[in-house]
């Protein structure tokens, strides 16, 4: 081959390879310039903020936290420590080790620390009666009942020491890394604590586990022996569908809530309120916040085609790349948070290509921040081209024909 070829040969690659460059990049830089021009357009949700000593805002499904305040305090929960009596109450149930018939005896103790004789909410149980274990629990969690608690305590470990044992081997398997219980009722005791992050890791973990029992908290009354009481949840008649309020002079009024959306669950958890009024205002305003100022956007639908990797000696020169599961993201609303994508291939990829097969990722950004890596797959499978056609690619990759 002559000198002038040879450099026109050099040439023709340099020019092949910087069209496939722009190709690539075409296809990389369009997806990060239109998701970047969105984002530009919105603007961020205010800050919030609250009256209440402490809180968490939580999405359900994804987990994000949309606002916290002492989150990890630690603090007395009153009778918002019944929502993990409840939970070992259907923990034991879905391990058979009681049923909802079975019937408890009410003790002296439970009649006298409490029964009406206590001042505090109980459930108005007579002395030595016996109840079964699902009056029990609509007692506990719409009533309120301090009374319903240490009989269900007593009959399913033997005693409340026992019991509080239970719930905290529980509270340490779900995830519970600040709390401490002592007791079943919430009543003052200086060895029970918790904080309002672990309040709504709780909340999640009764509506995820127990779906089948999480339409009880949403019930507003209960009638036991001729008494009706109505639940103290101030969030039901606005939307809410649980779960628990909770009050003593030691730790102020408090709420743990939850409620959805047009598809979307939020957790809130507040407390050391001084009034059941300022309990219900901030609840309410935390609720809309949650579920008014969020919105949760597709950046991704499974099986969408995220750009396309070059094919060498295929049978067709590009194959389309997409993520194989749905890709959501919660930001303000109206705002993608100044998110963009940047699609990455492998690419060129030798053929045969399998459908599946891994070619790239797309990864999301804001900033200096990489939020989330995502694989990409072959969209469908491309054949090893003949053997003349991979001849004629590899030697347009060095000759200019004419």
């Amino acid at each position: 081959m002559s000198v002038s070829l040879k450099a026109q040969c050099g040439k023709a690659h340099v020019r092949a390879v910087a069209a496939l460059m722009r190709a690539v990049q075409r296809a990389t830089l369009g997806a990060v310039v239109a998701l970047a021009l969105i984002a530009s357009a919105g603007t961020q949700a205010a800050a919030f903020e609250t009256t209440a000593p402490t809180g968490i805002l939580v999405d359900f499904g994804t987990g994000r936290v949309l606002f916290e305040k002492e989150a990890d305090k630690t603090i007395a929960p009153a009778s918002l420590v019944k929502l993990m009596t409840v939970a070992v109450i259907f923990d034991e149930l879905r391990k058979g080790t009681i049923s909802r018939d079975d019937r408890f005896t009410v003790s002296e103790y439970a009649w006298r620390t409490g029964g009406a004789a206590s001042g505090g909410s109980t459930m108005f149980l007579p002395l030595n009666s016996e109840v079964s274990v699902d009056d029990l629990i609509k007692g506990i969690i719409i009533q309120s009942g301090n009374d319903a608690t240490i009989v269900a305590a007593e009959g399913i470990a033997g005693s409340v020491d026992a019991f509080a044992a239970k719930m905290n081997a529980l509270g340490k398997q779900i995830g519970l890394t600040g709390s401490q219980f002592a007791n079943p009722h919430g009543l003052p005791d200086p060895d029970q604590y918790v904080t309002v992050r672990d309040l709504a890791k709780l909340a999640e973990y009764l509506i995820r586990t127990f779906p089948e029992e999480y339409p009880l908290f949403s019930e507003e009354s209960f009638t036991f022996n001729g008494i009706t009481q109505r639940s103290r949840n101030p969030l039901l008649a606005l939307g809410a569908d649980g779960l628990k309020t909770g009050h003593t002079s030691e730790a102020g009024y408090g709420l743990v809530a939850s409620a959805q959306r047009d598809g979307r669950r939020i957790i809130l958890a507040i407390s050391g309120m001084q009034s059941a009024d300022e309990r219900a205002r901030e609840a309410r305003r935390l609720m809309e916040y949650g579920l008014q100022d969020f919105e949760e956007v597709v950046l991704i639908e499974a099986g969408e085609p995220v750009g396309e990797a070059v094919v060498r000696g295929g049978v067709a020169p590009t194959v389309a790349m997409t993520a194989e599961e749905e890709l959501r993201l919660l930001v303000p609303r109206g705002s993608l948070a100044d998110v963009k994508r940047v699609v990455v291939d492998n690419g060129p990829v030798e053929a045969p290509v399998a459908a599946g097969q891994r070619l790239g990722w797309v990864r999301f950004e804001r900033g200096e921040e990489t939020l989330r890596e995502v694989p990409l797959h072959a969209a469908q499978p491309v054949e090893q081209a003949g053997l003349l056609q991979r001849i004629r690619e590899a030697l347009s990759e060095h000759l200019t024909w004419r």
